[in-house]
C-alpha cells in the first residue's frame, strides 16, 4: 500500500500497520526543470496499531478522582468545608486547639460513643419540634424538604468548634456551607444530646477509686480529702428585665453573671458541676440547693474557701469541712490576726485548693464560657457547662504527684 492508495486518509488504530515503508515517487517532469518542493521524495512512515487509551498513564481510578476534584472546584463552598475539616483533624495539636479534645483518637472515640447511643437524631426546630411528624410514624411517607448537607461527624465538629472558639453563627455557616439558622439548629440539637449522654459520666468516685488515684502530695498532708469545691462565675449580657438584672448582678464581679458550684477529686478530675444560678446567690445557698449534699458520703472531707460557711450542712451528712482558719482578735491590742500554726495551715490549704482554680481555668479555655455569653444561649447554658466539664475530664490529670 503506498501513499497514493491511502488518498490522504490515515488508517484507524487496529486496522493496518505500516512500518518502515519507503516510497520513491517517479518524477513526471524532466530532470532539468527546477522544483520548489520535494515532499514526495523518500517519505518514511511509521505507525502502530496500539489503542489510543494506552497512550496515557492514568487509570480509571485516577480519572474518577480527577472528576470528583473537578466537581469540588465547581462547588467552592463544599471545597472550603472539606479543607477546613481536614485542617481541624490533621494532627493532635490541631484537634486540641479547635475542639479542646487532646487527640484525634479520643475525638473519634467520643464521636463513636455518641453515634452508637442514638443512630437517629431529631433536630431541634422550636417549641413544637417534639411533636411527631408524619414521616416518623408512617413508613410509607417520605420526609419533605432538602437533604442535610452535613454528616453527623461534621455536625459534631461544628458543635465542638463553637464551644471552643465561640465563633458566630455567620462564620460557622460560611465555613460549613450551611445557613446561619441551620447552624443554630445543629448546635442546639447536639449540645442537648451530648449533655444527656455525658452527664452520667461525670461521677462522684468511690472511696476506693479516690484512694487508688490520690496523688502523693495529698497522702502526706490531707489523706482523707475526697473533694475540693469552689464557685465560679460566667459573664452574661445584661438582661433587659430589671428583676433579671438584679438576680444576675454579682457584686464581686460588678457584672451580670451566671454562677455554678464545681467539685474536683484530689487528682483534678471534675466530679460534680451544678446547674447555673444568678450571680447574686450566695455560695452557701447554691451548695445547699444544687444537689451536692446528696452525693456526699459519711466520712468525706471537703476542702473549700473561707466563704463556704457550710460546716453545719456537712455535719448532717457526717462529713468534715476543711477551710482556712479565721482570724482572731488580738489579745494585746486592736485588730485581728492569725497564729503561727494558723498561718501554716492556711498555706497548706491554699497550696492544695489551687487545684480547683486550675480546673476552673481549664473549664474556661472553652471560650463560650470565658467570653460574655449572649442571652439567646440561656436555654442551653446548663448543657454547655456540663459538656465542657466532661470534655475537660478527657484531658491529662491536673495533679500528677
Amino acid at each position: 500500500m503506498n501513499s497514493r492508495e491511502l488518498n490522504g486518509c490515515w488508517p484507524v488504530a487496529g486496522e493496518c500497520v505500516i512500518s518502515d515503508m519507503e516510497t520513491s515517487v517517479s518524477h513526471p517532469w524532466p530532470e532539468d526543470i527546477s522544483r520548489d518542493h520535494d515532499y514526495g521524495e523518500h517519505t518514511r512512515i511509521i505507525h502502530s496499531n496500539a489503542d489510543a487509551s494506552t497512550q496515557t498513564g492514568f487509570s480509571m481510578t485516577d480519572i474518577d478522582n480527577l472528576q470528583q476534584k473537578a466537581k469540588q472546584l465547581d462547588d467552592p463552598d463544599t471545597l472550603l468545608r472539606d479543607l477546613f475539616i481536614a485542617k481541624v483533624t490533621k494532627s493532635d495539636s490541631s484537634v486540641q486547639q479547635y475542639t479542646g479534645i487532646p487527640s484525634k483518637r479520643i475525638l473519634d472515640g467520643t464521636f463513636d460513643i455518641l453515634n452508637k447511643s442514638s443512630p437517629e437524631l431529631k433536630y431541634w426546630g422550636g417549641q413544637n419540634s417534639s411533636t411527631p411528624k408524619a414521616y416518623q410514624t408512617d413508613p410509607y411517607t417520605r420526609k419533605t424538604g432538602p437533604k442535610r448537607k452535613l454528616s453527623r461527624y461534621q455536625e459534631f465538629l461544628l458543635t465542638l468548634i463553637r464551644l471552643r472558639m465561640t465563633l458566630t453563627n455567620f462564620v460557622l455557616a460560611d465555613l460549613f456551607a450551611v445557613s446561619s439558622s441551620r447552624v443554630s439548629q445543629i448546635f442546639t440539637t447536639w449540645i442537648n444530646y451530648m449533655a444527656i449522654i455525658f452527664s452520667p459520666l461525670i461521677k462522684w468516685p468511690s472511696q476506693e477509686v479516690i484512694k487508688k488515684f490520690r496523688p502523693r502530695s495529698f497522702k502526706l498532708k490531707f489523706p482523707n480529702v475526697t473533694s475540693i469545691i469552689d464557685c465560679t462565675e460566667f459573664f452574661i449580657m445584661r438582661p433587659w428585665n430589671p428583676t433579671a438584672q438584679s438576680q444576675t448582678f454579682s457584686t464581686y464581679k460588678q457584672h451580670n453573671t451566671f454562677k455554678a458550684l464545681v467539685s474536683i477529686s484530689p487528682s483534678g478530675a471534675i466530679t460534680f458541676v451544678s446547674n447555673l444560678w444568678g450571680g447574686n446567690v450566695s455560695d452557701r445557698h447554691i451548695t445547699k440547693e444544687c444537689g451536692f449534699l446528696d452525693i456526699v458520703r459519711p466520712g468525706d472531707e471537703i476542702m473549700a474557701d473561707r466563704g463556704f460557711v457550710i460546716r453545719d450542712l456537712l455535719l448532717k451528712k457526717r462529713a468534715k469541712l476543711i477551710i482556712p482558719p479565721f482570724t482572731r482578735k488580738c489579745a494585746w491590742g486592736k485588730g485581728k490576726h492569725l497564729s503561727a500554726s494558723d498561718i501554716i495551715k492556711t498555706k497548706n490549704i491554699a497550696h492544695f485548693r489551687i487545684h480547683v482554680e486550675r480546673a476552673i481555668g481549664r473549664l474556661k479555655t472553652f471560650q463560650i464560657l470565658s467570653n460574655t455569653m449572649p442571652l439567646n444561649l440561656k436555654h442551653v447554658a446548663n448543657q454547655i457547662l456540663t459538656v465542657c466539664a466532661f470534655l475537660c475530664n478527657l484531658q491529662k490529670p491536673l495533679v500528677k504527684k
